[in-house]
């Protein structure tokens, strides 16, 4: 019996952490603000997307324990948000106007970080967690580079449903930082390794639950 529930619990946390890690994630970047101000606020969107993905894949291969399942928690978190995108494009937007962020390549070099270390997890906290935290803004950025200019076609499509404080408004700086990249990148990675160990920590928590 004991077996069984333990089997119960480890897929109700995959379905948990894969679900309510999607629903951060997206939230972390509002759907429609993340599209309409993608660009101009990408710095903010990439660290809010690194931490989101090192928390929840974290806690997810440190509970299972095998290398792996952070790209398996990665692939379900894109499933999810590209069904929204879906959602979103049946609205009447352009498919290509709503960005999905890409998660894949951070969380296989999170998985490698856990498996070139034996599954030590102060090496997974520090590799990995700096790993996501510098490739996430790379990987995203050539991600925005390949979809349609997203004020452009924000203005193309007005959501009337909207309340006033949501309709984009045209900055008044510029599309880009001097190296959003960059910025994203060391902050992500300084950000990501504390997120790493809050995900570890869940892992002993939970442990400690089921042990209770």
């Amino acid at each position: 019996l004991m077996v069984w529930l333990r089997r119960c619990t480890h897929y109700l946390f995959i379905i948990v952490v894969a679900v309510n890690g999607t629903l951060l994630t997206i939230n972390a970047g509002d759907y429609i603000f993340y599209t309409d101000w993608a660009r101009t606020s990408f710095v903010v969107f990439s660290i809010s997307q690194t931490l989101m993905l090192t928390v929840g894949a974290v806690y997810y291969l440190t509970f299972t324990g095998v290398p792996g399942t952070a790209t398996y928690y990665a692939l379900i978190i894109t499933v999810y948000t590209w069904v929204a995108k879906g959602a979103w494009s049946s609205l009447g937007y352009p498919y290509d106007f709503i960005v999905t962020p890409v998660w894949l390549p951070s969380a296989m070099l999170l998985d490698l970080a856990y498996w070139a270390t034996k599954r030590n997890k102060h090496s997974l906290i520090l590799f990995g967690g700096v790993l996501v935290g510098m490739s996430l803004p790379l990987f995203n950025m050539v991600n925005l580079l390949t979809v349609a200019d997203t004020l452009e076609t924000a203005f193309k499509y007005p959501r009337p449903t909207l309340p006033p404080y949501m309709t984009p408004i045209e900055p008044q700086v510029g599309k880009f930082y001097n190296s959003p990249v960059a910025l994203g990148a060391g902050a992500g990675a300084v950000l990501a390794v504390t997120m790493a160990a809050l995900g570890c920590k869940l892992t002993t928590w939970t442990y400690r639950w089921m042990a209770a």
